[in-house]
């Protein structure tokens, strides 16, 4: 995927902060009426995405309905998705789908500073560690990953995490959320980046200090 095709991805990764910042404004409850509704948008969609089928069925009856000018915006929309979609992502689930129920777990079954940092640094994380690892990478590992893009994921974590949990928790964190984004662990990096960071944390309050 080129630079400029990252950039992109990673702009609409970025969204994902709604999330806290839904949790900082609106609190717990509403947070997960929103992730929930996202997550329901998601799974109708998805089909329409992975089976080409029946896209183009939609867009032959569209055609009916709607102008060519419409028509052709969503041509050009459908290329720019296809054109951020990983190659492993186009006939399976995407990464917005793991993103949203691991956000959902994480604000369900933990407290409100391990949810808002988990999902903090996991999105902004994986999102520096990328562009980072793509510009500026030398140090390249047998998987593709760049020291430099990790260590950006570790620095990022920590800065963020440290307000709210304290620095040793934070490394902790930080530690676990940049292993995980290194490894890719399953089913998806968007869905145990969370989690890795999340029980790292509740982990983390159990050490006396």
């Amino acid at each position: 995927m080129s630079m400029k095709s990252e950039l992109k991805r990673k702009s609409l990764h970025l969204t994902g902060l709604l999330v806290p910042v839904s949790y900082l404004l609106f609190g717990r409850d509403l947070t997960l009426i929103f992730i929930g509704l996202a997550f329901f948008i998601f799974i109708v969609l998805e089909p329409f995405r992975i089976i080409e089928e029946l896209r183009d069925n939609i867009k032959r009856r569209l055609k009916i309905y709607v102008d060519n000018d419409v028509m052709e915006r969503m041509e050009v929309l459908e290329k720019q998705i296809d054109e951020i979609t990983r190659s492993h992502e186009r006939y399976r689930v995407a990464a917005h789908i793991y993103f949203a129920v691991a956000a959902f777990t994480v604000v369900y079954f933990f407290p409100a500073e391990i949810a808002i940092g988990s999902i903090t640094v996991a999105t902004v994380g994986d999102a520096l560690a990328a562009i980072v690892g793509k510009s500026l990478g030398r140090h390249r590992f047998s998987n593709g990953k760049s020291l430099e893009g990790s260590l950006a994921y570790f620095l990022v974590g920590v800065a963020i995490l440290w307000p709210l949990v304290g620095f040793l928790p934070a490394m902790i964190g930080s530690i676990a959320g940049t292993l995980a984004e290194f490894y890719n662990l399953p089913p998806d990096d968007n869905f145990s980046n969370q989690l890795a960071i999340a029980i790292a944390l509740y982990l983390a309050g159990f050490i006396p200090v």
